[in-house]
């Protein structure tokens, strides 16, 4: 007898080397006959590209990362019946892209030359030529912009000439100054071996401490200091991620490039990453610029209906700006970044009023998403603003902090960081049979049910793993790379294999579509979710008073 999926089955989501340390681990696990029919697509997080920084996030290409994946293993997925969604991140490129590299290279005759942003060309006749060679805009322009880091988002780039160019740079940028040796001066310049080398002893401890080339004190050598800071300068490195110019024809050129790559790669989602910063204009704000935002989209849209693939644009906006319902609107997927904190809140308060308030109306108001519990970012709260009151939202991040969650505010800003870093597992206590309750409301909210990895393994907050990355680690707390063997484990428990089985009922149920009729009814603790479609009904009967749930079909 032939089987039935439904149209919007659920979505693992993991990095290429979450589960056992390469995409075809992950292939291994999904072949498992435990794993049958559990899951129709896969959110493959871009580390699958050629990237360098961000897990993924910094782009130099898209060709797929041979130390992660090959072809071979997209095959497998494809032979499992499983689609993908992919990343495409339309603000910016690495700095190690091709097209960055040859800027760097040829300067202003590089094919290039505007397919990044140059800082002082977009503020031109707006702004004070500064000492250090780039423009401050005047404060009637940029007094209502938004920047992701203190100060003016810009990476002064050395080229061929000798000049610094400044490159609009919203978010990583690291600057590597080479630590020479005596025979790198004595080819630089005319010195002796040994005033050299004293010479790079200084350089490199002060580099080694932190200092720019200017900075450092060359007392007893100044007569080499200018040749010495013009070497290091000339052979400084970079890592980041540079903006893209969307002005430019050969961005558009590589954004068709792009999502042609992508669906040839299987994937019928694409993930819009960083989209909202795109589009820039001198006096705007710098994100959601309107209506420059929409234009964007709509012209991608328009490459992506050639190669059959459906956006998901990705962004982070209160409830009550309705950004979600304008983004529907328009005929977008979109994600339900409110179901992972009401769940917690209606586990907490004990009643699933708001939380089926919410569910409600995405079905009435017909907002296609994807929803998800846990995912790589974090669990966003913030967003729940004008859905919850801001006690309650507060009451929620300090209950997670509390469980060993972690808050991260943006540079020092309160309230201003919309994610709260924890496993959704721990997020609720570690406890199994809520993490269970979970699942099956997540399986009967309307939407596309998006897995993360770590979620479907209980997996608890890895705070070891946010001590050995350092003070930008706070992410890995929910990051956990498992091997064949830890997998292979866990499967065995409850609280597992009671997640797949709700995992294959979703997908299979012939209740649950899109387009099927939806109603949700609270009453004290208890809630009721059911789906009707074409005959068939299913429907989840939940007490929050003991986490209990019953499903009926």
């Amino acid at each position: 007898m032939e089987k039935h999926y439904t149209d919007n089955g659920p979505m693992l989501n993991a990095y290429p080397d979450s589960m056992g340390g390469r995409l075809s681990d992950v292939v291994s696990f999904l072949e498992k006959p435990e794993m049958e029919d559990s899951f129709q697509s896969f959110y493959i997080l871009p580390s699958i590209f050629n990237t360098d920084l961000d897990r993924g996030f910094s782009v130099i290409d898209y060709n797929i990362n041979r130390e992660m994946g090959s072809e071979q293993d997209l095959e497998r997925l494809r032979a499992l019946g499983i689609n993908l969604k992919l990343d495409f991140i339309l603000n910016h490129a690495s700095v190690l892209s091709p097209q960055f590299q040859d800027l760097i290279k040829n300067g202003e005759n590089s094919k290039y030359a505007d397919f990044f942003i140059n800082w002082n060309k977009f503020w031109e006749g707006k702004g004070q030529m500064t000492e250090e060679g780039y423009i401050q805009p005047d404060e009637e322009y940029i007094k209502d912009m938004f920047f992701r880091k203190p100060g003016l988002p810009i990476l002064m780039v050395r080229m061929p000439d000798g000049k610094d160019v400044p490159y609009w740079n919203t978010f990583y940028q690291e600057v590597i100054y080479k630590h020479p040796d005596a025979m790198d001066l004595m080819g630089a310049m005319d010195i002796q071996y040994l005033a050299a080398e004293r010479i790079c002893e200084k350089v490199n401890a002060e580099l080694g401490a932190g200092k720019k080339p200017a900075e450092i004190d060359f007392t007893g050598f100044e007569e080499y200091r200018d040749k010495v800071i013009d070497y290091l300068e000339s052979n400084r490195k970079y890592l980041g991620q540079m903006d893209l110019n969307v002005k430019s024809d050969l961005v558009w050129e590589h954004y068709d490039n792009t999502l042609k790559a992508l669906s040839g790669y299987g994937a019928s989602i694409v993930r819009l990453d960083a989209f909202a910063y795109a589009p820039k204009e001198p006096g705007k704000k710098n994100f959601m610029n309107e209506p420059d935002t929409w234009d964007l989209l709509s012209k991608v849209r328009e490459l992506a209906d050639k190669y059959h693939v459906t956006l998901l644009p990705e962004i982070h906006a209160s409830y009550g700006e309705k950004v979600y319902k304008k983004v529907a609107d328009m005929g977008y997927m979109t994600y339900d970044f409110f179901l992972p904190g009401l769940l917690i809140d209606a586990m907490e308060k004990k009643s699933g009023k708001d939380l089926a308030r919410w569910a409600q109306e995405i079905f009435n108001d017909k907002i296609r998403t994807v929803n998800m519990l846990g995912c790589h970012d974090g669990i966003p709260l913030l967003d729940l603003k004008g859905l919850l009151p801001e006690e309650e939202i507060q009451n929620l991040i300090d209950t997670i902090v509390g469980r060993g969650g972690l808050v991260k505010d943006l540079h020092g800003k309160k309230n201003m960081y919309y994610q709260v870093n924890a496993t959704y597992y721990s997020a609720l206590g570690e406890d199994d049979k809520k993490m269970l309750l979970a699942r099956a409301i997540q399986m009967f909210m309307p939407g596309k049910p998006q897995v993360w990895y770590l979620d479907l393994f209980a997996g608890k907050n890895d705070h070891e793993a946010v001590k050995r990355a350092g003070a930008a680690g706070h992410k890995e707390i929910n990051r956990t790379n498992l091997s064949p063997e830890e997998m292979e484990k866990r499967l065995e428990s409850d609280v597992v294999s009671k997640q797949i089985e709700l995992l294959r009922f979703r997908n299979t149920c012939s209740a649950f579509s899109f387009d099927a009729e939806f109603n949700v009814e609270t009453d004290g603790t208890k809630m009721t979710m059911t789906w009707n479609n074409q005959g068939h009904t299913a429907s989840l009967k939940v007490d929050f008073a003991d986490y209990s749930y019953e499903i009926i079909k």
